[in-house]
């Protein structure tokens, strides 16, 4: 395989850590979002070293930026929703590596580091509107 190859496992490998570790940081939204994509921008450029050189610590970082920033608005929103923030993390931390699994699949890896912050921005832009379900048919 080509070195094409190894920098979208790195950017996919990225992905994973920033999004795992958006899951472990707390704090606000703003807060734990610049916190996160800083570590998952610092574990993506490890991750891209370790598979090999500087394109690929490249490639590791931004996709851990991008995987941070993108599961920011997840975690909050469960956490706001009434879930623990270790009751989150053990639900996210498993997709995360999930997902880091995925950036072996020649392609995927640069597919995840576009695809996260567009699901993002879809999860932002529904906000806090509420399915109505049967509440709309209870009696007050």
């Amino acid at each position: 395989m080509g070195a094409w190859y190894w920098i979208g496992v790195a950017t996919g490998l990225g992905v994973g850590a920033g999004i795992g570790l958006a899951a472990l940081v707390p704090g606000k939204p703003a807060t734990a979002a610049a916190i996160s994509a800083a570590l998952g921008a610092a574990a993506g450029l490890g991750i891209g070293l370790v598979v090999g050189g500087w394109p690929h610590a490249i490639g590791g970082a931004i996709g851990g930026f991008l995987g941070a920033l993108s599961a920011v608005p997840v975690v909050a929103g469960a956490v706001r929703g009434g879930g623990t923030r270790f009751g989150v993390g053990a639900i996210v931390v498993p997709a995360a590596l999930g997902v880091a699994a995925l950036a072996f699949v020649p392609g995927l890896g640069y597919a995840e580091a576009v695809l996260a912050p567009l699901f993002a921005h879809r999860i932002r832009r529904r906000g806090d509107r509420r399915y109505a379900g049967l509440r709309i048919l209870a009696k007050d």
